[in-house]
């Protein structure tokens, strides 16, 4: 990949070079949640390079990562964007800038113009939180963000909201309800309550770097709701993240896959646990105009 030059005079958007690394991580840093562990290189590269590929596609994504270099050529932004040769879509992974406005859409118009060939690009894709990000891109906290995308072309919408508690050292004992078995993928534990044998509600927790706790999800089947076993589960799986050393706890309400009143239900059992609301997250797309066309 060659590199280029930025509107702003000095600065040019070029490939990632592991010099950079230092510089990558405390950009990154700079937009981290609570709940979020810092950023460490090592653990950064593993994910990326770990992510799963395409239900279905055998053909390996192409993965790259920019940076915008000042006139010392230190990284002032940089973006993480990938996609397949099979599959005519792109995805933007990570954009970083200290909030800047040019820097931000001169990386972003630099990742449009490398993935010109893909008719829909997604940006800030929902998901768990993780090393790559919360899960979507955080609409008050990165305000800047949000409009270099709407500004270059992207549309957005509300995908969920990011949600964080602190966890005591010594937390009171839960009542066990649920069986705790391993879970390898998300890496993890599952607990789940059986009612004649049969799963009625599943909770998947896991401590990460930093003493960092992740709920990846809960749920209770629904013919068994408004009986408290989802109260139950959530307390025995905090509990659990306690006491395998977590401190605090996140996880994202996913509103796009539930009805408002769903949404609305499992967030005031959260906030009764004393989560609170860090900010909305949002995903976003972008189509090239000329794919847009009648007949394209």
């Amino acid at each position: 990949m060659t590199s280029s030059p930025s509107p702003e005079s000095g600065t040019t958007v070029r490939p990632f070079r592991p010099e950079d690394e230092p510089g990558v991580c405390d950009l990154i840093d700079a937009d981290r949640l609570p709940g979020q562990p810092h950023c460490v290189w090592e653990r950064l590269a593993a994910a990326w390079y770990g992510l799963a590929p395409l239900v279905g596609r055998a053909v390996p994504a192409r993965r790259r990562i920019s940076v915008l270099a000042d006139t010392e050529d230190r990284p002032r932004g940089t973006i993480a964007y990938l996609s397949w040769a099979d599959v005519h879509t792109g995805h933007l992974c990570w954009v970083h800038a200290y909030e800047d406005p040019p820097t931000l859409r001169a990386l972003i118009g630099h990742a449009l113009g490398a993935l010109a060939g893909c008719p829909r690009i997604e940006a800030f894709v929902g998901g768990p939180p993780s090393l790559l990000g919360p899960g979507g891109l955080p609409r008050s906290r990165r305000a800047a963000t949000h409009d270099a995308l709407l500004q270059t072309g992207f549309t957005g919408r509300r995908q969920g909201c990011y949600l964080h508690r602190a966890l005591s050292t010594e937390p009171p004992p839960a009542k066990l309800v649920a069986d705790v078995f391993p879970s390898e993928f998300p890496p993890g534990h599952r607990l789940m309550i059986r009612e004649d044998a049969e799963p009625v509600a599943e909770a998947v927790v896991s401590v990460g770097p930093d003493r960092t706790g992740t709920l990846y999800w809960i749920e209770t089947t629904p013919t068994c709701r408004c009986r408290g076993l989802g109260r139950a589960l959530l307390d025995q799986a905090l509990s659990l993240l306690a006491e395998q050393g977590a401190t605090e706890v996140a996880l994202v309400l996913d509103g796009a896959q539930a009805s408002p009143c769903e949404e609305q239900a499992a967030y005031r059992l959260f906030r009764s646990f004393g989560f609170t609301l860090v900010d909305e997250l949002w995903t976003y797309q972008h189509r090239h105009p000329e794919h847009l066309r009648p007949g394209a």
